[in-house]
């Protein structure tokens, strides 16, 4: 938790005890449900938590913003992003019915009005959103046919609607025909933790 007041140490009280409940209800769900590595749940707050976060550090959406989490899982970068920012509505999609599941058991236990968990594939999923966000689910090109068509018009922020994913290793023949378009940022020029080296942000407006 720790790690999580150093990069963001503006957090209210409210948001300070919603990501602190995180790592115990994890812990709990994880051993019914895996939807995190067993090995890696003690390194949540790092891996995942802040992770997830790193979207923070290029865009602050603005109050009425609304953000669909594609492959969520156990709501990652879904779950943390709606901590931070409680006046954007997100929804949270998955195919695997027990992972949201999972998702919905903790946005109700930290008392999160801001999100809603959906069991559904994102081909079926036709609203429109200011943004997609997405951590690695599948390549670059495969997720923008998706996605395109839940990109709404009504522009809010400070960066044009599109696509933002968290991406990790070699990305070049990921971008390379969205070159003119596309935008990476190095997650390690935010976070100083070995973790984050090789992780990237790509940002594409659609």
């Amino acid at each position: 938790m720790e790690i999580i007041r150093k990069y963001f140490p503006q957090l209210t009280d409210e948001q300070q005890r919603q990501f602190a409940a995180l790592y115990d209800l994890y812990t709990d769900w994880n051993s019914k449900i895996n939807v995190i590595s067993r090995k890696d749940i003690e390194n949540l707050y790092e891996h995942h938590v802040l992770h997830s976060l790193a979207i923070a550090k290029i865009i602050q959406f603005t109050p009425g913003t609304t953000v669909l989490d594609v492959g969520t899982g156990g709501g990652f970068p879904g779950i943390p992003l709606a901590i931070l920012f409680p006046e954007t509505h997100f929804v949270l999609i998955d195919s695997i019915g027990k992972k949201i599941k999972v998702a919905t058991e903790i946005a109700n236990a930290i008392g999160l009005k801001n999100v809603t968990p959906r069991h559904t594939r994102v081909q079926e999923e036709n609203q429109k959103f200011n943004f997609v966000v997405s951590r690695a689910v599948m390549p670059l090109a495969d997720l923008v046919k998706l996605v395109k068509k839940n990109i709404g018009t009504k522009q809010l922020n400070a960066l044009p609607n599109g696509l933002i994913c968290l991406k990790g290793g070699e990305l070049q023949h990921e971008v390379e025909s969205f070159r003119k378009t596309a935008e990476l940022f190095n997650i390690s020029d935010y976070f100083q933790e070995d973790f984050f080296k090789t992780k990237k942000i790509v940002y594409l407006p659609l």
